[in-house]
């Protein structure tokens, strides 16, 4: 159990400062939500940038994160890989950035951000300096220095946000009061508000890749061959496994501004609703990041040890009663949560519980991947989520023209559950691993219930304290349920443990 005791430490070092950065970073969403700067229709421009960049993303650093974790663990290459690594990711990064700025008209028009030239300028440079602090943050992980990877990551982001109020607020008001004043200088009041809300966002990358100069100072002009080439291997199925998961989790912005009909402006709007709903799962989503941030390195360590299948099933377990408490927390108080957007985005908050249910199944095969992974089976991965992207790409295609951004809601839960499944089944053939499914599917089940018997509830009297009222009695009776059932079990786990323990009695 030390393992997994080791697990939540890294989870909660490399976690806690990924989830104040993106808690910190998700501030900006009531802020640009509630501005009166910022019309409804660029709140989807921005989204649609924002769907672009993860997707670039995973072609500019091709898997070779994964890729660096896997091969650091062995001896004979920790000479040479970071080098190794770091140089590949360079020249490749150079080679496309060039490429992207040079067919960057074609981008926008894919994008529909064809209109706004400067907006499409500054994603590529923006992926370009992230690109480049990929392996350097990798290597502060696989080291186990978090407190430095906590100040860059939580750093950058409070420059983002800084720079998002100095330009949306500051500025706008300064240069309407004096026309003539010195901001005028580089704040032009003709430019959409948008444009520097994403210059903002430049300015975190080159900052942020300045903090690591460090770590980019130890590169040493070391290229292995061979272990390139074992690396490209071994990441390239990878980049399917990304682009899909990438085409489940953010393309649909991209398919709603194709195919719903209307106006740019009305699709726009759709689309902002859509991205601002989409943050609510705000909880369920930084918790599967904080985990896969001190998951990843842990699996490949511990796969090194005896009876490692073990240790990732119990680890299934707690990770699944965790985020099952995350859907209550944010299905039952939604009353709370929607004021996180501003009230001309709330129509969209019913697709909110069926997005929390699908990230909680993407987290879930998070958990599972990792029997693709540690036995160089990348390609199944690939597989799979290829699998996925191909539900999402029909439902939506087939369903948004009638019911918009719902069909991007369910087509991501339909297309989760299914990548969550097949990994499930091929996993258990591969690389059996004795998850307890059985009472896995029974907390889901019934946190499910609790949030319809919630609403059934409250269906009857529509009070908002009434409704958080209920909403705390269910909570309580799924974490007293939890106590129960697992008190032999969650004690081990790290302060959690404690509290479920004393629920229990």
């Amino acid at each position: 159990m030390s393992n997994i005791k080791k697990l939540a430490s890294q989870t909660m070092w490399y976690g806690l400062s990924s989830i104040a950065a993106r808690l910190i970073n998700y501030l900006l969403t009531p802020y640009l939500t509630y501005s009166e700067n910022i019309k409804t229709s660029d709140f989807g421009k921005m989204a649609l940038i924002y769907a672009a960049l993860p997707i670039l993303n995973i072609l500019f650093t091709y898997g070779f994160e994964t890729a660096y974790f896997r091969f650091a663990s062995k001896d004979e290459n920790k000479d040479t890989i970071y080098n190794t690594a770091f140089l590949s990711l360079l020249f490749s990064t150079i080679v496309f950035t060039s490429l992207l700025w040079f067919y960057q008209a074609g981008f926008g028009s894919i994008i529909g951000l064809a209109s706004y030239p400067e907006i499409v300028q500054l994603g590529i440079l923006i992926i370009a300096f992230d690109t480049l602090s990929t392996i350097p943050f990798a290597r502060l992980r696989q080291q186990g220095r978090p407190m430095k990877f906590a100040f860059v990551k939580i750093t950058g982001i409070l420059i983002n946000i800084f720079f998002t109020w100095f330009f949306i607020s500051y500025c706008s008001h300064a240069v309407k009061q004096d026309a003539n004043s010195w901001i005028s200088i580089f704040y032009d009041t003709r430019i959409n508000p948008i444009v520097y809300v994403v210059l903002a966002n430049l300015i975190q990358s080159v900052v942020t890749l300045l903090f690591l100069s460090s770590e980019i100072a130890a590169i040493r002009f070391k290229f292995n061959t061979r272990l390139w080439k074992e690396m490209m291997v071994y990441s390239l199925p990878l980049i399917i496994v990304g682009m899909g998961g990438m085409v489940n989790e953010v393309f649909d912005r991209l398919m709603l501004k194709w195919w719903l009909p209307g106006t740019n402006v009305q699709r726009d709007v759709q689309v902002a609703i859509y991205g601002a709903c989409y943050k609510l799962s705000i909880l369920i989503t930084l918790f599967i990041q904080a985990f896969r941030m001190g998951a990843e390195p842990f699996f490949f360590k511990q796969a090194e040890g005896q009876n490692p299948q073990r240790v990732f099933a119990r680890v299934m377990k707690f990770f699944v009663i965790i985020i099952c408490l995350m859907f209550l927390a944010v299905s039952l108080y939604m009353p709370i949560w929607k004021h996180f957007i501003g009230p001309k985005y709330w129509t969209g908050l019913s697709v909110v519980p069926i997005l929390l249910l699908a990230n909680m199944f993407i987290g879930i095969y998070y958990n599972l991947s990792v029997w693709y992974k540690l036995g160089n089976k990348t390609s199944a991965g690939a597989w799979i989520t290829v699998g996925g992207a191909a539900i999402t790409t029909i439902i939506n295609f087939v369903f948004i023209p009638q019911y918009s951004y719902h069909a991007c809601a369910w087509a991501t839960f339909i297309c989760y559950g299914s990548m969550m499944v097949a990994s499930f089944v091929w996993g258990q053939k591969e690389y059996r691993i004795p998850y307890p499914w059985k009472k896995l599917v029974a907390y889901i089940v019934i946190v499910v219930l609790l949030f319809f018997v919630h609403k059934g509830i409250t269906s009857f009297w529509q009070n908002p304290f009434f409704g958080i009222t209920i909403a705390t009695i269910l909570t309580a009776a799924y974490l007293w349920f939890i106590g129960n059932v697992e008190k032999k079990e969650l004690p081990q786990l790290p302060v959690i443990g404690k509290y479920f323990k004393k629920l229990a009695l």
